[in-house]
């Protein structure tokens, strides 16, 4: 089959390609993917990514929500305390700003890792793009070989098939003429004479009979 990597490469050179795990027909190209343990791992990797991605996202709204509510407590409390002090007060003023702090650094571990995420998710999805194009190509490789492989066993079965008509057709013949012949020489009982299992005679006046009846039916 020869390599094509460089072929895949070029093809998808400039493209845009989507995550290939958030397509359900993605899926549906392999039976098994356990079969596969390579493109089963990229596969894994890139959930990976992507639900880290997500759960990022929402980690950094509920910082930033949580930081918020935070900052909105220190003013009344700064404010309250200057007009009473509080050891109490005090302390939830100073737990507040170091929660913010705590805020502020999670904030930027998820901007940074963020920033990251989108260019590892493109290397992993573009090295999945390029295994999923070797198992396609191979894959239709295979399937061709097959489809012309059964398409000849087909033809091959036609032919014998019609030389198995023809020979059905000449041997029932050759039994009618035998039946015929010793029907007229020992009359019904040949049926049992020759252990026969119907009377060819009668089977082709009934068939000759129902086309008739048919035919009369349709000009009806």
């Amino acid at each position: 089959m020869g390599d094509k990597s460089e072929i895949y490469e070029q093809a998808l050179a400039g493209k845009n390609v989507p995550v290939l795990t958030l397509d359900n027909k993605w899926y549906k190209l392999f039976s098994d993917l356990a079969e596969l343990p390579k493109i089963q791992a990229q596969e894994k990797r890139l959930n990976e990514l992507v639900q880290r991605q997500g759960q990022l996202n929402v980690d950094y709204k509920n910082i930033k929500k949580l930081k918020k509510k935070l900052m909105d407590e220190i003013v009344p409390m700064a404010n309250e305390l200057e007009q009473k002090y509080s050891k109490t007060l005090e302390k939830k003023l100073d737990d507040n700003r170091r929660l913010i702090e705590e805020c502020n650094e999670k904030l930027e571990e998820c901007k940074d890792e963020l920033l990251e995420l989108p260019e590892q998710i493109q290397q992993v999805n573009h090295a999945l793009m390029l295994s999923t194009m070797k198992y396609c190509y191979e894959s239709m490789q295979e399937n061709t070989q097959q489809i012309a492989e059964i398409a000849q066993w087909v033809k091959y079965i036609r032919i014998e098939l019609k030389k198995n008509l023809v020979r059905k057709q000449e041997m029932e013949y050759q039994n009618r003429q035998i039946y015929s012949y010793m029907h007229d020489l020992f009359g019904a009982d040949v049926i049992d004479l020759f252990d026969m299992q119907h009377d060819p005679l009668a089977a082709d006046q009934k068939k000759a009979a129902e086309g008739g009846s048919g035919t009369k039916k349709n000009k009806g």
